[in-house]
Protein backbone atom coordinates (compact mmCIF):
# COMPACT_ATOMS: atom_id res chain seq x y z
CA UNK A 1 0.00 0.00 0.00
CA UNK A 2 1.27 3.60 -0.62
CA UNK A 3 1.39 5.71 2.34
CA UNK A 4 -1.50 9.02 1.99
CA UNK A 5 -2.67 7.87 -1.63
CA UNK A 6 -6.56 9.06 -2.38
CA UNK A 7 -7.53 8.17 -5.97
CA UNK A 8 -10.40 10.41 -7.75
CA UNK A 9 -12.05 10.16 -11.67
CA UNK A 10 -13.02 13.08 -13.33
CA UNK A 11 -14.79 13.34 -16.88
CA UNK A 12 -11.92 14.17 -20.08
CA UNK A 13 -11.80 17.89 -19.71
CA UNK A 14 -13.33 19.84 -23.04
CA UNK A 15 -12.00 22.99 -22.60
CA UNK A 16 -13.36 26.25 -24.85
CA UNK A 17 -10.35 28.00 -23.65
CA UNK A 18 -6.68 27.08 -23.36
CA UNK A 19 -3.54 29.21 -22.51
CA UNK A 20 -0.16 28.22 -22.84
CA UNK A 21 2.82 30.55 -23.06
CA UNK A 22 6.88 29.31 -23.32
CA UNK A 23 9.74 31.63 -22.56
CA UNK A 24 12.93 30.59 -24.54
CA UNK A 25 16.35 30.02 -23.46
CA UNK A 26 17.46 33.85 -23.93
CA UNK A 27 14.71 35.02 -21.69
CA UNK A 28 16.02 36.41 -18.74
CA UNK A 29 14.06 34.85 -16.47
CA UNK A 30 15.33 31.76 -18.21
CA UNK A 31 18.80 32.47 -17.99
CA UNK A 32 18.77 32.65 -14.30
CA UNK A 33 17.28 29.24 -13.95
CA UNK A 34 19.82 27.59 -16.36
CA UNK A 35 22.84 29.48 -14.40
CA UNK A 36 21.15 28.29 -10.86
CA UNK A 37 20.69 24.76 -11.88
CA UNK A 38 24.20 24.93 -14.08
CA UNK A 39 25.92 25.90 -10.49
CA UNK A 40 24.07 23.01 -8.86
CA UNK A 41 25.52 20.33 -11.44
CA UNK A 42 28.76 21.91 -11.23
CA UNK A 43 28.81 22.01 -7.18
CA UNK A 44 27.52 18.28 -7.77
CA UNK A 45 30.17 17.35 -9.76
CA UNK A 46 33.27 18.77 -7.83
CA UNK A 47 31.45 16.96 -4.20
CA UNK A 48 31.67 13.61 -5.96
CA UNK A 49 34.77 14.28 -7.21
CA UNK A 50 36.91 15.32 -4.81
CA UNK A 51 34.65 13.96 -1.07
CA UNK A 52 33.05 11.30 -3.00
CA UNK A 53 29.48 11.86 -2.29
CA UNK A 54 26.84 15.32 -3.09
CA UNK A 55 27.14 18.07 -0.12
CA UNK A 56 24.14 19.71 0.68
CA UNK A 57 23.35 22.74 -1.05
CA UNK A 58 20.62 24.76 -2.34
CA UNK A 59 21.67 27.50 -4.70
CA UNK A 60 18.06 27.96 -6.36
CA UNK A 61 18.40 31.93 -5.94
CA UNK A 62 19.51 34.17 -8.75
CA UNK A 63 18.78 37.62 -10.17
CA UNK A 64 19.62 39.15 -13.69
CA UNK A 65 19.75 43.21 -13.81
CA UNK A 66 19.45 43.75 -17.35
CA UNK A 67 22.09 46.48 -18.70
CA UNK A 68 21.76 49.80 -21.11
CA UNK A 69 22.28 49.23 -24.81
CA UNK A 70 21.16 50.88 -28.07
CA UNK A 71 20.25 48.62 -31.40
CA UNK A 72 20.04 50.09 -34.71
CA UNK A 73 20.00 48.39 -38.07
CA UNK A 74 23.11 46.89 -38.98
CA UNK A 75 24.67 47.38 -35.59
CA UNK A 76 24.34 48.79 -31.55
CA UNK A 77 26.39 49.37 -28.71
CA UNK A 78 25.99 48.30 -25.03
CA UNK A 79 26.71 50.95 -22.42
CA UNK A 80 26.59 49.25 -19.16
CA UNK A 81 26.87 45.19 -18.66
CA UNK A 82 24.39 42.52 -17.83
CA UNK A 83 25.03 41.77 -14.12
CA UNK A 84 24.17 38.46 -12.71
CA UNK A 85 24.25 37.39 -8.66
CA UNK A 86 24.12 33.93 -8.23
CA UNK A 87 23.04 32.86 -4.25
CA UNK A 88 21.76 30.41 -2.04
CA UNK A 89 23.61 28.09 0.56
CA UNK A 90 25.97 25.17 -0.07
CA UNK A 91 28.68 23.17 1.66
CA UNK A 92 31.94 25.45 1.42
CA UNK A 93 34.29 23.71 3.68
CA UNK A 94 34.81 19.54 2.67
CA UNK A 95 36.99 18.79 5.64
CA UNK A 96 40.76 20.38 4.63
CA UNK A 97 39.31 21.06 1.36
CA UNK A 98 37.73 24.85 0.52
CA UNK A 99 34.83 24.61 -2.28
CA UNK A 100 36.14 26.81 -5.19
CA UNK A 101 32.30 27.97 -5.56
CA UNK A 102 33.27 31.55 -6.74
CA UNK A 103 35.23 29.34 -9.69
CA UNK A 104 32.76 26.69 -9.84
CA UNK A 105 30.01 29.65 -10.48
CA UNK A 106 31.59 32.05 -12.15
CA UNK A 107 33.40 29.80 -15.05
CA UNK A 108 30.79 27.76 -15.30
CA UNK A 109 27.69 30.31 -15.91
CA UNK A 110 30.11 32.08 -18.54
CA UNK A 111 30.60 28.46 -20.49
CA UNK A 112 26.75 28.12 -20.39
CA UNK A 113 26.03 31.41 -21.72
CA UNK A 114 28.97 31.10 -24.22
CA UNK A 115 27.42 28.27 -25.37
CA UNK A 116 23.38 29.38 -25.83
CA UNK A 117 23.66 33.23 -26.19
CA UNK A 118 25.78 33.02 -29.92
CA UNK A 119 25.10 36.89 -29.94
CA UNK A 120 26.40 37.66 -26.49
CA UNK A 121 29.92 38.37 -26.01
CA UNK A 122 30.03 37.02 -22.39
CA UNK A 123 33.76 38.48 -21.20
CA UNK A 124 32.82 41.99 -22.05
CA UNK A 125 29.21 41.90 -21.44
CA UNK A 126 28.48 40.10 -18.41
CA UNK A 127 29.63 40.39 -14.68
CA UNK A 128 28.85 37.59 -12.75
CA UNK A 129 28.32 37.99 -9.12
CA UNK A 130 28.74 35.44 -6.21
CA UNK A 131 26.73 35.13 -3.23
CA UNK A 132 26.72 31.65 -2.13
CA UNK A 133 26.73 31.47 1.58
CA UNK A 134 27.23 28.00 4.39
CA UNK A 135 23.72 26.55 4.79
CA UNK A 136 22.39 26.54 7.80
CA UNK A 137 23.53 23.57 10.31
CA UNK A 138 19.57 22.33 10.97
CA UNK A 139 19.28 21.32 6.83
CA UNK A 140 23.22 20.51 7.00
CA UNK A 141 22.60 18.22 9.73
CA UNK A 142 19.56 16.58 8.13
CA UNK A 143 21.13 16.59 4.79
CA UNK A 144 23.81 13.84 6.15
CA UNK A 145 21.18 11.47 8.05
CA UNK A 146 20.78 9.57 5.33
CA UNK A 147 24.19 7.66 4.60
CA UNK A 148 24.94 5.25 1.65
CA UNK A 149 22.69 2.58 3.01
CA UNK A 150 19.58 4.96 3.89
CA UNK A 151 17.02 6.88 2.01
CA UNK A 152 17.62 10.88 2.18
CA UNK A 153 15.69 12.74 4.38
CA UNK A 154 13.14 15.40 2.89
CA UNK A 155 14.43 18.99 2.90
CA UNK A 156 11.38 20.82 3.30
CA UNK A 157 7.45 20.01 3.77
CA UNK A 158 6.62 20.90 -0.24
CA UNK A 159 4.59 19.48 -2.61
CA UNK A 160 4.86 18.79 -6.54
CA UNK A 161 2.46 18.05 -9.62
CA UNK A 162 2.48 16.53 -13.01
CA UNK A 163 0.23 15.79 -15.83
CA UNK A 164 0.03 13.87 -18.55
CA UNK A 165 -0.45 13.90 -21.69
CA UNK A 166 0.32 16.65 -22.79
CA UNK A 167 -2.23 18.60 -24.98
CA UNK A 168 -1.70 19.36 -28.49
CA UNK A 169 -1.21 23.05 -27.64
CA UNK A 170 1.16 22.49 -25.22
CA UNK A 171 2.92 20.07 -27.37
CA UNK A 172 2.78 23.05 -30.47
CA UNK A 173 4.11 25.43 -28.02
CA UNK A 174 7.15 23.33 -26.51
CA UNK A 175 8.36 22.33 -30.09
CA UNK A 176 8.20 25.69 -31.92
CA UNK A 177 10.04 27.14 -28.38
CA UNK A 178 12.63 24.52 -29.65
CA UNK A 179 12.69 25.48 -32.71
CA UNK A 180 13.11 29.00 -31.95
CA UNK A 181 15.91 28.28 -29.25
CA UNK A 182 18.24 26.37 -31.70
CA UNK A 183 17.93 23.14 -29.71
CA UNK A 184 16.37 21.21 -32.24
CA UNK A 185 19.31 20.14 -34.20
CA UNK A 186 18.10 22.59 -37.27
CA UNK A 187 20.88 25.61 -37.83
CA UNK A 188 19.70 28.48 -35.72
CA UNK A 189 19.97 31.65 -38.05
CA UNK A 190 22.25 33.94 -37.14
CA UNK A 191 19.55 37.12 -36.80
CA UNK A 192 17.85 35.83 -34.21
CA UNK A 193 18.42 35.75 -30.82
CA UNK A 194 17.58 32.87 -28.17
CA UNK A 195 15.26 35.49 -26.38
CA UNK A 196 12.49 34.27 -27.38
CA UNK A 197 8.79 33.96 -26.14
CA UNK A 198 5.50 32.42 -27.08
CA UNK A 199 1.89 33.19 -25.47
CA UNK A 200 -0.70 30.46 -27.06
CA UNK A 201 -4.85 31.07 -26.88
CA UNK A 202 -7.00 28.47 -27.79
CA UNK A 203 -10.60 29.46 -28.55
CA UNK A 204 -12.42 25.56 -29.29
CA UNK A 205 -10.18 24.49 -32.30
CA UNK A 206 -8.83 27.65 -33.05
CA UNK A 207 -5.66 29.27 -31.85
CA UNK A 208 -3.52 32.52 -32.34
CA UNK A 209 0.12 32.91 -31.76
CA UNK A 210 1.99 35.71 -30.63
CA UNK A 211 5.95 35.33 -30.90
CA UNK A 212 8.41 37.80 -29.85
CA UNK A 213 12.06 37.35 -30.99
CA UNK A 214 14.74 39.35 -30.02
CA UNK A 215 16.72 40.13 -33.39
CA UNK A 216 20.39 40.65 -33.50
CA UNK A 217 20.72 44.53 -35.14
CA UNK A 218 24.50 43.50 -36.66
CA UNK A 219 22.64 40.58 -38.61
CA UNK A 220 19.86 42.72 -40.16
CA UNK A 221 20.74 45.56 -42.41
CA UNK A 222 17.09 47.46 -43.05
CA UNK A 223 14.15 47.68 -42.38
CA UNK A 224 12.79 44.92 -45.56
CA UNK A 225 15.72 42.22 -44.15
CA UNK A 226 13.84 42.68 -40.74
CA UNK A 227 10.17 41.96 -42.20
CA UNK A 228 11.74 39.25 -44.05
CA UNK A 229 13.36 37.55 -41.36
CA UNK A 230 9.69 38.22 -39.09
CA UNK A 231 8.34 36.03 -42.15
CA UNK A 232 10.37 33.34 -42.00
CA UNK A 233 9.93 32.54 -38.37
CA UNK A 234 6.17 32.42 -39.38
CA UNK A 235 6.84 30.37 -41.97
CA UNK A 236 9.08 27.87 -39.98
CA UNK A 237 6.63 28.10 -37.11
CA UNK A 238 3.44 27.37 -39.30
CA UNK A 239 5.14 24.19 -40.52
CA UNK A 240 5.32 22.68 -36.53
CA UNK A 241 2.10 24.23 -35.37
CA UNK A 242 0.73 22.51 -38.62
CA UNK A 243 1.74 18.93 -37.24
CA UNK A 244 -0.60 19.69 -33.65
CA UNK A 245 -3.53 20.59 -36.03
CA UNK A 246 -3.07 24.45 -35.75
CA UNK A 247 -2.12 24.58 -39.60
CA UNK A 248 -4.20 27.92 -40.41
CA UNK A 249 -3.64 29.25 -36.74
CA UNK A 250 -2.86 33.10 -36.96
CA UNK A 251 0.95 33.82 -35.87
CA UNK A 252 2.05 37.26 -35.36
CA UNK A 253 5.64 37.61 -34.38
CA UNK A 254 6.81 41.13 -32.17
CA UNK A 255 3.78 42.57 -32.29
CA UNK A 256 4.89 45.43 -30.35
CA UNK A 257 7.21 46.78 -34.28
CA UNK A 258 5.20 50.66 -34.92
CA UNK A 259 7.36 50.89 -38.34
CA UNK A 260 6.28 53.96 -38.50
CA UNK A 261 8.33 55.03 -35.89
CA UNK A 262 11.12 53.11 -36.67
CA UNK A 263 10.19 51.02 -33.69
CA UNK A 264 11.07 47.49 -33.86
CA UNK A 265 12.54 44.33 -31.48
CA UNK A 266 16.27 44.85 -32.52
CA UNK A 267 18.85 44.25 -29.83
CA UNK A 268 22.71 44.25 -29.95
CA UNK A 269 23.48 40.95 -28.12
CA UNK A 270 20.09 39.02 -28.87
CA UNK A 271 18.33 38.65 -25.29
CA UNK A 272 16.63 41.79 -23.70
CA UNK A 273 19.20 40.97 -20.80
CA UNK A 274 21.00 43.85 -22.26
CA UNK A 275 18.52 46.92 -21.57
CA UNK A 276 14.92 46.22 -21.64
CA UNK A 277 14.20 43.29 -18.94
CA UNK A 278 15.67 41.94 -15.88
CA UNK A 279 15.55 38.40 -14.84
CA UNK A 280 15.40 35.87 -11.22
CA UNK A 281 14.66 32.13 -10.86
CA UNK A 282 11.75 30.64 -10.76
CA UNK A 283 9.65 33.34 -12.43
CA UNK A 284 9.63 31.71 -15.95
CA UNK A 285 8.69 27.90 -17.35
CA UNK A 286 7.57 25.27 -14.88
CA UNK A 287 9.75 22.00 -14.87
CA UNK A 288 7.55 21.20 -18.08
CA UNK A 289 9.23 23.75 -20.00
CA UNK A 290 5.76 25.71 -20.09
CA UNK A 291 3.95 27.93 -18.32
CA UNK A 292 0.48 26.30 -18.52
CA UNK A 293 -2.50 28.38 -16.43
CA UNK A 294 -5.18 25.81 -17.11
CA UNK A 295 -3.17 23.24 -15.51
CA UNK A 296 -2.24 22.34 -11.68
CA UNK A 297 1.17 24.24 -10.89
CA UNK A 298 3.61 24.55 -8.03
CA UNK A 299 5.54 28.05 -7.81
CA UNK A 300 8.80 26.17 -6.40
CA UNK A 301 11.48 27.38 -8.19
CA UNK A 302 13.09 23.78 -8.99
CA UNK A 303 16.33 25.14 -10.66
CA UNK A 304 19.30 25.15 -8.26
CA UNK A 305 17.55 23.01 -5.77
CA UNK A 306 19.97 20.19 -4.47
CA UNK A 307 18.70 16.83 -6.38
CA UNK A 308 19.57 14.33 -3.55
CA UNK A 309 16.53 15.56 -0.92
CA UNK A 310 14.89 18.68 -1.69
CA UNK A 311 11.34 17.45 -2.77
CA UNK A 312 10.76 21.10 -4.09
CA UNK A 313 12.93 19.55 -6.65
CA UNK A 314 12.34 16.06 -6.68
CA UNK A 315 8.33 15.94 -6.31
CA UNK A 316 7.61 18.19 -9.41
CA UNK A 317 9.62 15.25 -11.63
CA UNK A 318 8.16 11.92 -9.42
CA UNK A 319 4.54 13.52 -9.75
CA UNK A 320 5.03 14.10 -13.33
CA UNK A 321 6.84 10.89 -14.06
CA UNK A 322 4.22 9.21 -12.26
CA UNK A 323 1.56 11.03 -14.37
CA UNK A 324 2.92 10.07 -17.83
CA UNK A 325 3.67 5.97 -16.84
CA UNK A 326 0.36 5.83 -16.41
CA UNK A 327 -1.68 7.44 -18.96
CA UNK A 328 1.44 5.44 -21.16
CA UNK A 329 1.29 1.64 -19.32
CA UNK A 330 -2.44 1.58 -17.83
CA UNK A 331 -4.87 0.91 -21.17
CA UNK A 332 -7.58 2.80 -19.71
CA UNK A 333 -6.33 5.86 -18.40
CA UNK A 334 -7.23 8.64 -20.56
CA UNK A 335 -5.42 11.63 -18.72
CA UNK A 336 -3.65 11.61 -15.11
CA UNK A 337 -2.83 14.44 -12.90
CA UNK A 338 -0.43 14.01 -9.44
CA UNK A 339 0.52 15.83 -6.32
CA UNK A 340 2.81 14.71 -4.43
CA UNK A 341 3.09 16.59 -0.46
CA UNK A 342 6.57 16.05 1.60
CA UNK A 343 7.23 16.90 5.15
CA UNK A 344 10.30 17.52 5.77
CA UNK A 345 12.40 15.18 8.14
CA UNK A 346 10.47 12.22 6.62
CA UNK A 347 12.21 9.69 3.97
CA UNK A 348 11.37 11.25 0.28
CA UNK A 349 10.59 8.13 -0.84
CA UNK A 350 7.26 8.32 1.73
CA UNK A 351 5.06 11.16 0.75
CA UNK A 352 2.97 12.78 3.41
CA UNK A 353 0.31 12.53 0.90
CA UNK A 354 -0.25 11.13 -3.05
CA UNK A 355 -3.56 12.21 -4.72
CA UNK A 356 -4.17 10.95 -8.08
CA UNK A 357 -6.72 12.45 -10.23
CA UNK A 358 -7.40 10.26 -13.22
CA UNK A 359 -10.56 10.02 -16.65
CA UNK A 360 -11.28 6.67 -18.26
CA UNK A 361 -11.87 5.65 -21.40
CA UNK A 362 -14.66 3.96 -20.51
CA UNK A 363 -15.53 6.14 -17.24
CA UNK A 364 -14.11 3.61 -15.01
CA UNK A 365 -13.57 4.47 -11.32
CA UNK A 366 -10.77 5.33 -10.55
CA UNK A 367 -10.47 2.70 -7.44
CA UNK A 368 -11.19 0.33 -10.26
CA UNK A 369 -7.23 0.62 -11.14
CA UNK A 370 -6.27 0.82 -7.51
CA UNK A 371 -3.24 -1.81 -8.01
CA UNK A 372 -1.83 -0.48 -11.21
CA UNK A 373 -1.90 2.98 -10.05
CA UNK A 374 0.18 1.89 -6.43
CA UNK A 375 2.47 -0.24 -8.42
CA UNK A 376 3.67 2.51 -10.70
CA UNK A 377 3.45 5.09 -7.66
CA UNK A 378 5.88 3.04 -5.87
CA UNK A 379 8.52 2.36 -8.76
CA UNK A 380 8.62 5.65 -8.86
CA UNK A 381 8.81 6.89 -5.86
CA UNK A 382 11.76 4.15 -4.56
CA UNK A 383 13.52 5.21 -7.64
CA UNK A 384 14.34 8.90 -6.45
CA UNK A 385 17.33 8.34 -4.57
CA UNK A 386 18.46 6.85 -7.97
CA UNK A 387 17.91 10.35 -9.86
CA UNK A 388 21.11 11.94 -9.38
CA UNK A 389 22.60 11.14 -12.69
CA UNK A 390 19.73 11.96 -14.60
CA UNK A 391 19.77 15.51 -12.91
CA UNK A 392 23.89 16.38 -13.63
CA UNK A 393 23.39 15.09 -17.17
CA UNK A 394 21.09 17.44 -17.82
CA UNK A 395 18.98 14.57 -19.17
CA UNK A 396 15.73 15.94 -16.85
CA UNK A 397 13.26 18.81 -18.50
CA UNK A 398 13.39 21.83 -15.47
CA UNK A 399 12.85 24.81 -17.34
Amino acid sequence: MVKGLTLRTQPIEKLAVEIVERKGIGHPDTICDALAENLSRNLCRWYLENVGAVLHHNVDKALLRGGSARAFFGGGEVFEPIEIYLAGRATLQAGDLEVPITELAVEGSRQWLKEHLHGLDVEKLVRIHTLVRHGSSDLTELFKRADKHQIPKANDTSFGVGYAPASSLEQAVLEAGHVLDGITGAPLCPARGEDTKIMAVRHNDNAEFTVACAMIASQISNANAYRQECKEIVRDLSVVFGRHGFADSKIIVNAADDPQNNIYYLTVTGTSAEAGDDGQVGRGNRASGLITPYRAMSLEAVCGKNPVNHVGKLYNIAAREIATRLVEECAMIETAHCCLVSQIGSPITEPAAVDILISTIDSSPANEHREAIEDIVSSVLSNLPLMLDRFMNGQVQLY
